[in-house]
């Protein structure tokens, strides 16, 4: 199908003390489980896209080349100005190119999707989102947890290396 990426992911990229769990989750925790246990190639901002690139089209490119978009929902990224372009590409490429689904993975409790973007907002009632909870903090590489199964089940399949 000319992918290249399972998944590319969008999280919040703010460094302040929450982003670092998630900065975690993402740069250890998720390649471990779905690249190393499972088997997935993700596209991971600051890991995929290279100093120099124009972010942008980089950004742009990769989601095109991507299978799924992996949206981490905080809400650091709900108030962040900031991670709204790769969101607005993201969620314009899933509902009007209708060309990538979605996985949106609830990284805190959000008390209101109000403040969500509308698009995001519609995502979520066709779909839901999988929620992170803290119990999975203390066994966060088991691919079998439920969390990681309800990815994986959104997950295109896995191709496996020979």
């Amino acid at each position: 199908d000319g992918k290249i990426y399972d998944a590319y992911i969008i999280y919040p990229k703010n460094h302040t003390n929450e982003a670092n769990f998630v900065e975690y989750f993402v740069y250890q925790i998720m390649p471990d489980i779905l690249e190393n246990k499972c088997g997935y190639k993700l596209c991971i901002y600051g890991r995929d896209i290279y100093p120099g690139e124009d972010a942008a089209s980089a950004i742009e490119k990769r989601m095109q080349k991507s299978r799924r978009l992996i949206i981490l929902l905080t809400q650091q990224l709900i108030h962040s100005k900031e991670d709204a372009y790769d969101q607005h590409i993201a969620l314009y490429n899933a509902l009007i190119q209708n060309d990538t689904k979605v996985i949106l993975l609830e990284m805190e409790t959000i008390e209101t999707y109000g403040n969500l973007q509308e698009s995001l907002r519609f995502i979520i009632k066709q779909q839901g989102t999988i929620k992170w909870k803290e119990e999975h903090t203390v066994h966060p590489q088991s691919p079998n947890s439920k969390f990681w199964k309800q990815v994986r089940y959104h997950m295109p399949l896995a191709r496996r290396s020979s």
